[in-house]
């Protein structure tokens, strides 16, 4: 009976396949509104002023970063807790495959968004003439606590686990 639970527990380790496989499709929507926003800087290139497509830029790197957060957590989260990925050849050109542990995973999530926030936040006082001072200030501590976050999980990562990693 324990080895049948045992199999059993370690099998549905697969109910997470199609979770990671539905991320494809959240990046197909975020490549269907990168070229969108595209469009919509390309009809009115000619009219928009230099913050308006500083701003429009800032939107498609912030999309660009959570497309790439996406691919990593899909495939990194895939090797981790269902199964190695046989593509070999492939995986040359993905350097940091197979290389992701869980916790390292977490950080480069956290990392990536303090990055995401921070174009948020720069976007807020590119657009400062619309934002209120008390929601100005949110987006900062906001921020500040994403920034205070991230260094803490990395503190405590490398004092609890790195004597776990290989250097």
């Amino acid at each position: 009976m324990e080895r049948f639970i045992e199999r059993l527990l370690f099998a549905s380790r697969w109910i997470l396949a199609p979770i990671y496989l539905g991320m494809s499709l959240m990046l197909i929507a975020l490549a269907v509104k990168f070229f969108q926003e595209i469009w919509h800087v390309m009809a009115h290139l000619w009219t928009l002023s230099e913050a308006d497509l500083i701003l429009a830029s800032l939107a498609l790197v912030d999309l660009a970063l959570v497309a790439s957060l996406v691919v990593m957590v899909m495939f990194a989260g895939f090797e981790n807790f269902v199964a190695k990925m046989d593509i070999a050849e492939d995986a040359k050109k993905l350097g940091w495959l197979g290389k992701l542990d869980a916790s390292t995973l977490k950080l480069k999530v956290a990392i990536s968004i303090v990055a995401i926030s921070s174009i948020h936040l720069l976007s807020a006082f590119m657009n400062l003439g619309h934002i209120s001072g008390e929601k100005l200030t949110w987006y900062v501590v906001i921020h500040l606590t994403f920034v205070v976050s991230a260094l803490l999980m990395g503190l405590l990562d490398r004092l609890v686990f790195a004597s776990h990693r290989e250097h």
